[in-house]
């Protein structure tokens, strides 16, 4: 005999207590955030997440899950690029739960919703009216649709036959994040045929690609693929998008952007703004929201501007998916169609509550302020007088050394034991990079609880650090 709702709640009353004392707890964590940054993991926590105990499962929530984040909800948080979260993500999350929705298609709210928020995206970057979007999980995944699109332009018979004996080559400035060679190793093109492209004061060298490509050419390759970049992930670099738009119609390649958190500078204030001209023009575009715009993980997006192209490269409809005139089975498009998953989360709620919620000039102006407090940063790094820049900043990304006076191994050394210190400490957390010979600490400003000063005590803190160095 089935047990019809067993996995339900056998006593409401009681589980509604218990959710109102989850909510609680979960607004304790948001209001008092700043008094909870990283800490390192406690040795017997794996034994605490043993399945089968049960018991207080809010109590052990409380306990052992909310203590122990990644650290970068906490205002001082500047490592990598993580976004910070949203209060509006509690809300999206708890409708998110109860609907349940799969939005891999069909006819339902979830479907339109992210339907509104492609096209408020498409609009503000710029792409033509009826360009075509995705959300995924991320910049990452967002990167291997894009690719495969412009793969199936290339080749339009690849889905069927495969690459075969072609040879695809794709272009992108040295240092491109690492999603691009995993995009083209996943979709067959492999690692060996991207060329990194040599850059003039942080962008690619046209002349250089040009010859790239003609080179390419010669040796009986396929040029497909030229991937520009809108914020480095070390530097925070934008290429001259403008100009690589040119090249590309000029060479029969097909654009990308890999925007994964600069392409939000298009509704910051200048001059930040100016550094995403040309991102309109793009056949492609990655960005997540959950890194700039600050909305929970994980929410990514891809932005097509061929809707035909897009759909050619996902689209089957077997029999089980087929679609109707009416009822459930309606509604077009399906996501289905223009991705990898099936199965997909509603991903879109998190993003329409946020913009509902905060409004988009209130997030504009806090990118925009993470510009600012980037700058900010590279002068406190400058009034002390052992520490020096790696290297200008440009839009939120701030590289620098705690002494410049030291050889480079001990800078390396120095710099490395800083990040971790700070970040046991709870005082702060820099990521590193290497520069050349030297490791450097790295700030990524997509932080909206950063204030004035929480960077100047964080300078503070590298700056008695690297005197203790002396010592």
């Amino acid at each position: 005999m089935s047990k019809g709702d067993g996995l339900d709640p056998k006593d409401w009353t009681a589980f509604r207590a218990e959710a109102h004392r989850m909510l609680e707890a979960s607004l304790d964590q948001l209001e008092q955030v700043r008094e909870r940054p990283w800490q390192p993991v406690p040795e017997d926590l794996p034994a605490r997440y043993r399945i089968g105990q049960g018991g207080d499962l809010v109590g052990r929530i409380e306990r052992d899950v909310l203590p122990h984040h990644g650290g970068n909800v906490h205002p001082r948080f500047w490592g990598w690029v993580q976004g910070s979260g949203l209060a509006s993500d509690l809300i999206a999350g708890m409708a998110g739960a109860v609907v349940n929705a799969n939005v891999g298609g069909r006819d339902h709210g979830a479907v339109y919703m992210e339907r509104a928020v492609i096209d408020w995206t498409r609009r503000r970057m710029g792409m033509p009216e009826g360009a075509s979007g995705v959300l995924t999980t991320g910049t990452s995944q967002a990167t291997v649709i894009a690719f495969q699109a412009a793969r199936v332009r290339a080749l339009p018979e690849v889905r069927q036959t495969g690459q075969g004996a072609v040879r695809l080559t794709a272009y992108a400035g040295v240092g491109v994040h690492n999603a691009t060679r995993k995009a083209l190793e996943l979709i067959g093109v492999g690692a060996e045929n991207l060329r990194q492209v040599p850059l003039v004061d942080g962008q690619m060298d046209p002349a250089a690609l040009t010859d790239m490509i003609a080179a390419d050419r010669e040796a009986g390759a396929v040029p497909f693929l030229l991937v520009g970049t809108a914020g480095s992930v070390d530097l925070g670099l934008f290429d001259d998008l403008e100009s690589l738009a040119d090249l590309a119609v000029d060479h029969g390649l097909w654009l990308h952007v890999d925007g994964a958190f600069g392409a939000w500078t298009r509704i910051a204030a200048e001059p930040w703004r100016g550094l995403s001209n040309g991102i309109g023009r793009a056949d492609s575009i990655a960005l997540d929201f959950h890194k700039w715009m600050y909305v929970g993980y994980d929410c990514g997006l891809v932005l097509i501007a061929d809707e035909a192209a897009h759909r050619a490269a996902f689209a089957a409809r077997p029999a089980y998916l087929e679609g109707a005139e009416r009822g459930l089975a309606g509604g077009d498009p399906w996501y289905c169609d223009y991705g990898i998953d099936l199965s997909r989360g509603n991903r879109g709620l998190k993003v329409w509550c946020a913009l509902e919620m905060h409004g988009e000039e209130a997030l504009a102006a806090a990118i925009t302020d993470n510009c600012r407090l980037a700058a900010l940063m590279a002068d406190e790094v400058e009034k002390q007088p052992r520490m020096a820049l790696g290297a200008a900043v440009v839009s939120n990304v701030c590289v620098f050394t705690a002494r410049k006076d030291l050889p480079a191994a001990e800078q390396t050394r120095l710099n490395t034991a800083i990040a971790q210190d700070l970040q046991e400490s709870g005082e702060a957390v820099f990521s590193t990079t290497r520069m050349g010979d030297r490791v450097l600490l790295r700030a990524a400003l997509t932080n909206h609880r950063t204030r004035d000063e929480d960077i100047t005590a964080a300078i503070a803190a590298v700056a008695r650090r690297a005197e203790l160095s002396d010592l």
